[in-house]
């Protein structure tokens, strides 16, 4: 396709999907988009460089000036949303978002971040290093980074850097969206069961990383944590490099301190050792930065061009996210699963040891079915406190199993974390917070919802008395 043609979003205010049509917008290409509501920041984003939408689906707008050449298709598209109705009578150009990014985005070296956790850490810090260091990525990650970088760019050199989300591509096609990418370089973090949605069971959900591992070239490259299991690793034919705490891998991260404003720790690679030193929280952020200096090295950056990049990296937004730093603190992540949860948990009880760890959290979807229940036990131990809100309305298809709501959900950590209540309750749950909250506490929302503005207001009242 030729610069002016004319690219229609159906779903435009998602993080991703915005992302994408602004860097098409950027590339010279006529963007429009709809969506069934737009709220800030993304309809700021989208104003701010010029993307032109409208609220609701309307054919008529759609196509103003004529068919559009494509049209890029979210997940909002159901089956009687007129403008998809639309392009399938009409047999217009359509494609998923996996689809789009694999056709524009996707370069001869092609290096994908993979993983249960960490792959828009893993992804967008990545990227940093290579732009700041003249490689020039094209480069997509399904978040908004706080370095003032979108989130994703669209570019002519031989490097393209994607996260690799397993999640199904689209309603027409249950494949994840990382097969669409080709990768020649693979970064994998981490393979641990998650989406019960998409994968009903733990093998289905390991078959789909075994797949992506075979597809792997023989001239490619696997950076891969210590964490994953060396079975699944077998299924790659290319060459591997490891990561992690043990002394047998090929980058070793050691001598880790961390607290209320930074991390600091060493990686080890042949003899030579690299001290990190970044303004961040979390300890599990060193796995991630360990991947991602591996990565580099592999790709013949040179250590200090690396570690002085990583050293200004300041993540995306909603993860570990400072919305509130006095006397109390209160972030906000977007660890949606129990075993995300308990990570962020695990490092905010060795930060904060000096008060509570109070944590508010909402589950995703994939995290609300049946099969998920067992994955919850002794995930929050770490928390003193764990309040469940009123849970986000799912849409269930007909026959679908009724997923789990916030008085079950209760009941089920409280098995193994029996300081857990239910307040479904919103302007009741801000108003326990405010009042427990002591000097030294920290306050956490953990989910991929928004909260229905709690934070906003939590962070108000303290800053009010």
């Amino acid at each position: 396709m030729q610069k002016q043609k004319h690219i229609h979003f159906i779903g435009i205010c998602g993080v991703a999907m915005s992302a994408l049509a602004i860097a098409f917008h950027k590339k010279g290409y006529k963007v429009t988009g709809s969506d069934k509501g737009f709220y800030p920041p993304v309809s700021t984003y989208l104003k701010e460089a010029g993307v032109p939408y409208y609220p609701g689906w309307h054919v008529e707008k759609m196509t103003k000036n004529g068919d559009p050449d494509l049209v890029i298709v979210g997940n909002v598209a159901g089956s009687e949303n007129p403008e998809w109705l639309y392009v399938q009578e009409k047999k217009l150009n359509y494609k998923s978002y996996p689809e789009a990014i694999a056709e524009f985005f996707v370069k001869e070296n092609s290096i994908v971040c993979a993983g249960t956790f960490g792959k828009t850490t893993t992804t967008s810090l990545l990227a940093w290093i290579l732009q700041e260091n003249n490689f020039d990525p094209s480069y997509m990650f399904g978040g908004i980074s706080l370095n003032d970088m979108p989130a994703a760019k669209l570019t002519d050199s031989k490097y393209s850097i994607l996260e690799g989300d397993e999640y199904k591509s689209a309603r027409w096609d249950d494949g994840a969206k990382f097969f669409h990418y080709s990768p020649t370089h693979l970064l994998l973090t981490s393979v641990v069961w998650d989406h019960a949605d998409v994968y009903p069971t733990e093998q289905s959900y390991f078959e789909a990383f075994e797949k992506l591992l075979t597809n792997l070239p023989e001239s490619g490259l696997l950076v891969t944590s210590e964490r994953v299991k060396k079975e699944m690793l077998d299924f790659a034919k290319c060459k591997i490099i490891t990561y992690g705490k043990d002394a047998k891998n090929d980058y070793v991260y050691q001598n880790v301190t961390v607290n209320k404003k930074e991390i600091k720790f060493e990686i080890k690679c042949q003899d030579q050792i690299f001290q990190i030193n970044a303004p961040l929280l979390g300890e599990y952020l060193v796995d991630n930065m360990t991947a991602t200096f591996a990565m580099a090295h592999q790709l013949g950056l040179a250590s200090d061009k690396i570690i002085q990049t990583t050293n200004t990296y300041k993540n995306v937004k909603r993860r570990l996210e400072k919305r509130l730093d006095g006397e109390i603190t209160v972030l906000d992540d977007i660890a949606h699963s129990p075993q995300k949860a308990s990570s962020v948990l695990q490092t905010l009880k060795n930060i904060y040891h000096d008060g509570k760890v109070i944590a508010i959290f909402e589950p995703n979807s994939g995290n609300r079915q049946k099969e998920a229940i067992a994955g919850y036990d002794n995930k929050f131990n770490d928390a003193d406190l764990v309040i469940i809100p009123r849970l986000t309305t799912i849409k269930q298809a007909p026959g679908e199993e009724i997923s789990i709501e916030g008085e079950e959900l209760t009941k089920i950590i409280k098995k193994t974390q029996t300081n857990t209540i239910y307040l479904d309750n919103d302007e009741e749950l801000v108003g326990y917070l405010v009042k427990i909250a002591k000097p030294n506490d920290v306050i956490a929302f953990l989910g991929s919802h928004g909260f229905r503005n709690m934070i906003e207001s939590v962070v108000s009242v303290i800053l009010s008395r």
